[in-house]
């Protein structure tokens, strides 16, 4: 089994999945409440489950990009956890883990074709947001950046495959892309549970992170604000 962390957002939710499915999965939405949370659930799912860390196959989190203090209290537990258990240590970029979530909606509610393309877009702060795009099978065609959305940002692509944008970033794109081919859907919310499969391909490839030196994938520097009122 393997337990798998999503703290990228302003959702915290922790999922035990195996080979066959979620086994167990505690999430609520709460900003920033990760810190008080995270390890709350992480303690329920183990202890309703009957399972020891030192039993698991390995840990997976969301590495990003995403919300600087989610991504860091997420990775730490995750490292802590492994470093504790002695398990091996998985790194899952949030967009692929939404790519997965997102995929079977698609097709269900939109009737996705293999010519589709996917632009997981997560809030980067003001007029900002992160995104990639991928293909129907997954493979990336347009690596992870943080842009200004206007109405020129999905161009390049053949107005003949639609594009769906979905996160909770995709809110920021519906004044600005009016094309027929692009479809915002800003309900989607994350979820760890989305990380099982890329996290057992991870498994399967032997492709671990380095407990002492991993680091989320923050994309932009952290920038702190300085307060409007000297309260010295």
């Amino acid at each position: 089994m393997i337990l798998c962390l999503e703290t990228a957002t302003n959702i915290c939710s922790v999922a035990l999945c195996d080979n066959n499915g979620v086994v167990a999965l505690k999430e609520r939405a709460e900003g920033r409440s990760h810190a008080s949370l995270l390890t709350v659930f992480i303690s329920d799912i183990l202890k309703e489950t009957g399972i020891k860390p030192g039993n698991l196959e390995a840990v997976a989190v969301s590495k990003g990009p995403g919300s600087y203090t989610g991504l860091r209290i997420g990775v730490s537990a995750a490292k802590g956890i492994a470093y504790a258990a002695s398990i091996p240590l998985i790194g899952v970029a949030t967009t692929y883990s939404m790519y997965q979530g997102f995929k079977p909606i698609a097709e269900t509610k939109y009737g996705a074709s293999p010519s589709d393309l996917f632009a997981p877009a997560l809030d980067a702060r003001r007029m900002e947001i992160y995104y990639c795009v991928l293909d129907s099978s997954g493979k990336e065609v347009k690596g992870i950046s943080a842009e200004i959305i206007n109405t020129d940002t999905f161009s390049n692509f053949a107005p003949s495959s639609r594009i769906f944008i979905f996160g909770d970033g995709a809110s920021k794109c519906h004044e600005v892309l009016k094309a027929e081919n692009i479809i915002i859907d800003d309900d989607f919310n994350i979820s760890a549970s989305f990380m099982l499969k890329p996290a057992y391909e991870a498994m399967d490839e032997k492709r671990f992170e380095d407990v002492a030196y991993f680091e989320p994938f923050y994309l932009k520097d952290f920038l702190t604000t300085k307060p409007v009122k000297n309260i010295l």
